[in-house]
């Protein structure tokens, strides 16, 4: 349970937020003002009664305690999980400064938590229900007709590209992103997301830039190498091939063994498109010193219902999915609740993690990025770019452009003054981005995303 004595920082509360302008919001209600009868349990509920435009104020009470990361329920109308009255009411309570006290729960949030915790001890009997046994044979022939349809899409797609490269590459200039995008949608019948994705993604690059011709031929290498690893899956090895069919698109369910730590949240965002929101939450085991990514996702704009604050740690059970290298896993069974912790990752310096970024990508040439966390780095700007340079030698790795234009940056800098710091982030063929920071010595972790 969370302690009424332990309490959040402002940036775990805002790491939460929906949106940049929920965590604008939300600032804006961390203070007394507007609110009334606010209070806390030692059990790990907050509440309160914050004013509103109407007559009556917003009922808002949210359960820190709750093992799946913190759960809200407001009378505001807002569609956002949490509002900005969550998000105000937390900050409020981090703020240390009496403004809420320990005391007893009002009937409003006494009820709501007592309906909340019976529902989820109802689910976590049934999701123990042995389910009835699936018949076998029918879904072998299910698997084997999709296994069919990615074929015939993977064939076309191969066909695609070998009229790219026989026209010339200057043709995808004069195609434009409709030709890519029938073909990603002809991927997307043959129940072949992965694949869909990677063909939008050739489409997009001609109009990304300077020096486009090159990032499509890379793309295209890449696109094909799936393709034909996919065509000869079977003489792969069993790790590989499970690689590839995550890749592609297949559903997987992770079937490592559960492995018990004490996870520290290194680093929570999101990336939006029109129907999807993806959740990134990366875990790093204390005990096992394992890095591992939980992703969780929320359709029609909504957020994803997982949320682990950045700085915190759980004591709980992961499970990895199939794959060479695959780092993603499933959250199992948690002990304890989300609570703050003095913990950090091990650090490397930028040599060990360009090592380390090679090695990744010779198990999964389609990664993106590898997770790191760099000891000892200071930002400096390079010309017109910025880099994190190692304090320690004459090494450096880029940031990325799209590093570079977030607010972030300019918080490492402010962090950094200078001095070097560890920086944890994700490492790819284009540099690194940072996520989450702490000064030398002791000093709470900054968000950077």
């Amino acid at each position: 349970m969370t302690q009424q004595g332990v309490r959040w920082t402002a940036d775990q509360v805002l790491a939460l937020a929906p949106d940049a302008a929920s965590r604008k919001a939300g600032s804006k209600l961390g203070a007394a003002g507007p609110w009334s009868e606010a209070g806390s349990s030692d059990e790990g509920t907050v509440w309160g009664l914050c004013k509103g435009s109407g007559s009556k104020p917003y009922q808002t009470v949210v359960d820190i305690a709750d093992t799946a990361g913190p759960a809200y329920k407001c009378s505001c109308p807002s569609r956002k999980f949490p509002c900005k009255h969550a998000l105000g009411l937390l900050l409020l309570w981090a703020g240390e400064d009496g403004a809420v006290p320990s005391g007893q729960a009002p009937d409003w949030a006494g009820e709501w938590l007592a309906g909340r915790r019976k529902r989820t001890e109802e689910e976590k009997r049934a999701a123990g229900a042995s389910p009835a046994a699936a018949d076998p044979e029918a879904a072998r022939r299910r698997a084997e007709r999709r296994a069919e349809r990615i074929t015939a899409g993977a064939g076309e797609l191969e066909q695609r590209l070998t009229d790219l490269l026989r026209t010339g590459l200057a043709s995808a200039e004069q195609a434009g992103y409709g030709l890519w995008e029938e073909t990603a949608a002809r991927t997307v019948d043959a129940q072949a997301p992965g694949l869909a994705a990677r063909a939008r993604e050739l489409g997009a690059i001609r109009s990304s830039g300077p020096g486009w011709p090159i990032r499509l031929l890379e793309e295209s290498a890449l696109l094909h190498l799936l393709d034909q690893a996919w065509l000869r899956r079977e003489h792969l090895p069993d790790d590989l091939a499970a690689t590839v069919r995550s890749r592609i698109g297949l559903p997987a369910s992770p079937d490592g063994p559960p492995l018990r730590d004490h996870w520290l949240v290194l680093a929570q965002y999101d990336t939006t498109d029109p129907k999807l929101t993806t959740r990134r939450i990366w875990l790093h085991g204390t005990d096992s010193g394992r890095t591992s990514l939980l992703l969780s996702y929320g359709a029609g704009g909504r957020a994803p219902e997982l949320a682990l604050p950045m700085g915190l740690a759980l004591d709980a059970e992961v499970s990895a999915f199939p794959g060479a290298g695959q780092l993603r896993a499933a959250l199992g069974e948690q002990f304890t609740a989300p609570s703050p912790t003095t913990a950090r990752p091990l650090g490397v310096t930028t040599a060990q993690a360009a090592v380390h970024y090679g090695e990744a990508l010779r198990h999964d040439p389609w990664l993106d990025a590898v997770p790191v966390t760099l000891d000892r780095v200071v930002p400096t700007p390079d010309g017109d770019s910025w880099q994190l340079a190692d304090a320690d030698a004459d090494l450096a790795l880029p940031l990325p452009s799209t590093a570079r234009s977030r607010p972030g940056l300019w918080r490492l800098v402010a962090l950094s003054g200078g001095a070097p710091v560890k920086v944890f982030g994700e490492l790819g063929h284009r540099g690194f981005t940072p996520l989450t920071a702490w000064p030398e010595g002791a000093g709470e972790p900054v968000s950077l995303c």
